[in-house]
């Protein structure tokens, strides 16, 4: 059985590929596949709890993805996370009353920033706040709460 030069070409090719391939995954699944920065606006949003969001995930809107968390803060005196949200620039016509949710997507429990649109004429600006929040919610605090509710419920 001859090698050929031609199929040890095909072979290293098909390798080359496939660890390609894997890096576009490991990007994707990571939120690093932007390379280019597009301009954005900040804007600002108080949580008591901000779960597992985490720094350049996702904030949507309508299930479009229109930005992404650029910093994740404590305040020390409310001791509420203070998220910071890049928005492109593309999208600057957020109302002022825009509410902010974090939810989760998908089984991986990768969570996000919701933002809801309201029907205000003014739109958020750089440095914008968006005052009506809802925080995530913690699967073990809603799982302990049902287990405490039916342990009383049993006396």
């Amino acid at each position: 059985m001859q090698h050929t030069s031609t199929q040890d070409t095909l072979v290293g090719l098909f390798v080359a590929s496939g660890v390609v391939g894997l890096l576009f995954l490991a990007m994707q699944v990571s939120n690093l596949s932007s390379f280019v920065e597009e301009d954005t606006y900040t804007i600002t949003a108080r949580f008591e709890n901000s779960g597992g969001l985490k720094i350049k995930s996702p904030v949507s809107a309508a299930g479009v993805k229109i930005g992404k968390v650029s910093s994740i803060s404590l305040d020390p005196k409310t001791y509420e996370s203070v998220v910071q949200m890049s928005i492109y620039s593309k999208y600057d016509t957020l109302p002022e009353d825009t509410t902010a949710s974090i939810y989760t997507a998908g089984l991986l429990g990768e969570q996000y920033v919701n933002l809801d649109p309201g029907g205000s004429d003014e739109y958020l600006k750089m440095g914008g706040k968006i005052e009506i929040t809802q925080s995530a919610i913690i699967l073990e605090k809603a799982i302990g709460q049902f287990l405490f509710k039916s342990a009383e419920e049993k006396k």
